[in-house]
């Protein structure tokens, strides 16, 4: 008997995570990646160091896959479709993924299907984006370049129309959204398989510093349950008529007056979702890797009464291995996860996770340990 082949575009630290959500299930991975000192490249054996962008390369990789899918959103939308007309099963298929791949196709499609988002439109210029913080409370505005851009990159909030010049420098088209008056930043997690099984994690709160996350928090505290329900219906009902096979992330705004609001899309095992690997019965990673072999899906309720993901990003200490004495020591319940990355200041190296029954000391564990690591904390 043969295990299937998962091919993997992308050698970030979400492939690597996959990858070690499959080696329980004898699942062998195939991995495209830019460098070999990529996250995930350091730890799986087949390896095609390659560029993404190119089709002939895209389809030598993919020849011995079972499958293909991805660490991040960034293949061009008809490589895989030549992929698909070659007969090789591409899991989120582009159907689904141009959702993520670009935000004005996201915001006409999420409209179609009723699903609430921000006031937005596309805008052609400066003066276009002056008209239309008009058609609505005026200044600031959201201008968020449709294709790209992630933590933070790519968006910018703007205050004047003297502001408004710098997003269209870049060339490309820009979409407006209104500037959200919002309590907090919730994420909705689901899984969808290919014959329409699907699984909903607790929502949870997300917080933000610079653009990146941070902190996440499962589940979101004193959350309506109401308002938890609706978010995971959106999220279940934006899988289902995408077409989304896989990790489907959908990043909310609870606002002020009581709604959720969709901000972003990701198909894709996401931040938000790092929480399950210690939190949950069954992980992100792992219900994503069932999803694209259309396995039955794992059960994602939670296995203890709160847990807290925390970032681990670079600063500038960057023996991060002599701070696993102190973390481990004064924690014994801490999960360390890190990327094998370059320490550099503000990039993502890692994450850990804590869990138990008060929040408080649960939040604490996590930002002492990630602060620690980062050397922000000495003691």
């Amino acid at each position: 008997m043969t295990f299937p082949v998962v091919g993997m575009v992308g050698g970030g630290q979400l492939a690597r995570m996959t990858h070690e959500a499959g080696i329980p299930l004898g699942i062998r991975f195939k991995l495209l990646s830019d460098t070999p000192q990529d996250s995930a490249a350091q730890v799986v054996s087949d390896v095609v160091i390659g560029d993404y962008r190119d089709l002939d390369t895209l389809r030598d990789f993919a020849r011995g896959c079972d499958v293909i899918t991805f660490d991040h959103e960034h293949v061009p939308t008809e490589h895989l479709r030549a992929l698909e007309a070659d007969g090789i099963p591409v899991r989120p298929g582009p159907d689904a993924l141009v959702h993520a791949q670009d935000k004005g196709v996201m915001r006409a499609r999420l409209d179609a299907i009723g699903i609430p988002c921000p006031r937005h439109r596309i805008v052609s210029d400066p003066e276009d984006v002056v008209r239309f913080a008009a058609e609505g409370d005026g200044f600031p505005v959201v201008l968020k370049t449709v294709r790209g851009g992630y933590d933070g990159k790519g968006v910018w909030v703007v205050e004047t129309p003297e502001e408004a010049a710098e997003p269209f420098r870049a060339g490309v088209p820009v979409l407006a959204e209104e500037k959200v008056d919002y309590v907090r930043e919730l994420a909705a997690n689901v899984v969808r398989s290919p014959h329409g099984q699907a699984v909903a994690y607790p929502v949870v709160e997300s917080q933000q510093v610079g653009g990146v996350c941070d902190t996440v928090i499962a589940p979101a505290p004193d959350l309506d349950e109401a308002l938890a329900l609706r978010a995971e219906e959106m999220a279940l009902t934006i899988a289902k008529e995408l077409g989304v096979v896989g990790h489907l992330a959908v990043e909310l705004f609870q606002t002020r007056d009581g709604r959720v609001l969709v901000n972003e899309l990701a198909m894709r095992p996401h931040n938000s979702g790092h929480w399950t690997q210690d939190g949950a019965i069954t992980s992100q990673f792992a219900n994503h890797v069932r999803a694209v072999l259309d396995l039955p899906l794992g059960d994602p309720r939670p296995r203890a009464k709160w847990t807290v993901m925390v970032n681990v990003l670079g600063g500038d200490y960057p023996d991060m291995y002599s701070a696993y004495l102190h973390c481990m020591a004064r924690d014994p319940k801490l999960k360390i996860h890190m990327y094998g990355k370059d320490v550099k200041p503000g990039r993502k190296v890692g994450h850990v996770n804590t869990y138990g029954d008060d929040l408080d000391d649960v939040l604490e564990r996590a930002r002492h340990a990630a602060g620690y690591l980062r050397g922000t904390i000495t003691e």
